[in-house]
């Protein structure tokens, strides 16, 4: 019952874990266990609803709800 939409690999080691959701306010479970045995040190639940808030996504270590706008405005 654990899974997570995405993980993003940055120089082969996995950066940040993706869980895509319509609507949630709340993480899922499953982010904070994968981040924990993956030893990757960014979680995002990913709410396409929200709108845009200025934020930089990566100063959170803690699995947290980001709006899709505000994190894949601070993709490179």
């Amino acid at each position: 019952q654990r899974e997570v939409d995405f993980v993003v690999l940055r120089e082969g080691e996995p950066w940040f874990l993706v869980g895509a959701k319509q609507g949630s306010s709340s993480v899922s479970p499953a982010l904070a266990y994968f981040q924990k045995q993956l030893a990757c040190p960014h979680a995002f639940q990913v709410a396409f609803d929200q709108p845009f808030i200025k934020v930089d996504c990566f100063t959170y270590r803690e699995p947290v709800v980001v709006p899709a706008r505000t994190l894949f405005s601070q993709l490179p």
